[in-house]
């Protein structure tokens, strides 16, 4: 299927009041869903492709205390900002821009901390609570995987 009707097909979603659209076309078939806010899409087996309009809510647990695995022993402690998926993390929209926070930063619920790249599709990472960000745990560019610490704000 061609590239620019999967595109046209994306902007029919987004300006409509559907959830979801699939479309076939002989053999080949394209599957498009937006998620809920706070939701998370499941890897789906046919070959489909899964869009979402939604900004990506992290995952969020408390720094453990007492026995933790030695990543964790380092965190400062705080709300830990986790990733809710493999991709690539970025600190900034694009090379030239400033990154989205820094330590030491006020945030509140909603503001962007980050992206990460996952299927060519660039998923914000938002702040799940309010606080000033104490550390920023992955590097930009780097690949980070499910569940990786990213963020701790107190």
């Amino acid at each position: 299927m061609d590239l620019r009707k999967i595109k046209k097909l994306i902007d029919i979603l987004e300006e409509s009041n559907l959830s979801e659209l699939e479309i076939k076309e002989g053999e080949e078939s394209v599957r498009l869903s937006r998620l809920p806010k706070g939701g998370f899409a499941a890897a789906a087996a046919a070959p489909a492709l899964p869009m979402q309009s939604e900004p990506v809510r992290a995952v969020a647990a408390p720094v453990a205390t007492g026995v933790a695995s030695p990543a964790t022993d380092e965190l400062p402690p705080g709300h830990v900002l986790r990733s809710p998926m493999v991709g690539t993390f970025y600190t900034s929209p694009n090379p030239e821009s400033p990154a989205f926070v820094k330590i030491g930063q006020q945030v509140k619920v909603g503001d962007t901390l980050g992206i990460i790249e996952a299927m060519k599709m660039f998923n914000q990472i938002e702040a799940d609570t309010a606080g000033r960000v104490l550390a920023v745990l992955a590097e930009s560019g780097q690949p980070v995987e499910f569940d990786q610490p990213l963020f701790v704000i107190g």
